[in-house]
């Protein structure tokens, strides 16, 4: 996920530079660009502001908008493929199938190809510190999760696994963000989470948490065989456990 925003950042820097050359190329607009910057500059600051200041303001910048978009094609450009790429980074965080209800995938044959057990022992795992990060889009064979980030939302999806007949645990210390850990149903869930100010949804029961610690089961937890322990840690930021 890192390298494909890497990649957005450079591709969207090279459109400006484009975009800068062309601006160079005419006179003119440069010309407004700058008129209208001054006149903005100037109605912001401004310590008392009257109506035909705002006027002034809300004028400048649509100008300056304007005058790019007219002289410039590249920024139509810029614009599009940002918002293919944030679109498409959101679908895959947020792990929505769009072509799953498509009339050609109703006949649809999936190939289930089989893979020799990895050796657990001495795995490492490298996950970013910051963005958000979505685990379990695919099938996947269950191993505990432990990591920790600095900010980002992050959603664990346990739908594609299949969890063992033993104590499962996910720990996650996060300074920044949302929480969400999808669970399917017959698997006893206890969930032990700190934090200085955020919020807990535990099947479909609500907490608000203020620099306090919170722990809680679910109704199956004491008579079933998989069970599952969330401990999370952070500083701000709600934390989901849903049934699916």
């Amino acid at each position: 996920m890192r390298s494909s925003w890497k990649f957005f950042i450079v591709v969207e820097a090279l459109l400006f530079i484009l975009t800068a050359y062309q601006l160079i190329q005419n006179p003119g607009a440069i010309a407004i660009v700058l008129f209208a910057l001054v006149n903005l500059v100037y109605a912001l600051k401004r310590e008392v502001k009257t109506s035909f200041n705002q006027f002034q303001m809300i004028v400048s910048v649509a100008v300056i908008i304007l005058c790019l978009l007219i002289s410039s094609p590249i920024i139509w450009i810029m614009m599009v493929f940002a918002v293919i790429f944030i679109g498409l980074k959101g679908v895959e965080v947020s792990g929505v199938a769009l072509f799953d209800s498509a009339p050609w995938r109703k006949k649809h044959m999936v190939m289930v190809e089989t893979a020799e057990s990895d050796p657990k022992n001495g795995r490492r795992f490298k996950r970013p510190w910051i963005g958000n990060q979505r685990i379990g889009s695919n099938v996947y064979e269950w191993d505990d999760i432990n990591f920790t980030i600095i900010s980002g939302d992050t959603i664990i999806d346990l739908g594609n696994t299949l969890l063992p007949k033993t104590d499962n645990v996910i720990m996650i210390r996060k300074g920044f963000g949302r929480t969400r850990v999808l669970v399917p149903v017959g698997i006893g869930i206890v969930l032990e989470h700190s934090t200085l100010l955020g919020n807990v949804i535990f099947e479909d029961e609500f907490f608000r948490v203020k620099n306090e610690s919170l722990k809680i089961y679910s109704d199956d937890y004491d008579g079933n065989n998989r069970r599952l322990k969330i401990v999370t840690s952070t500083l701000m930021g709600d934390v989901e456990v849903i049934r699916i």
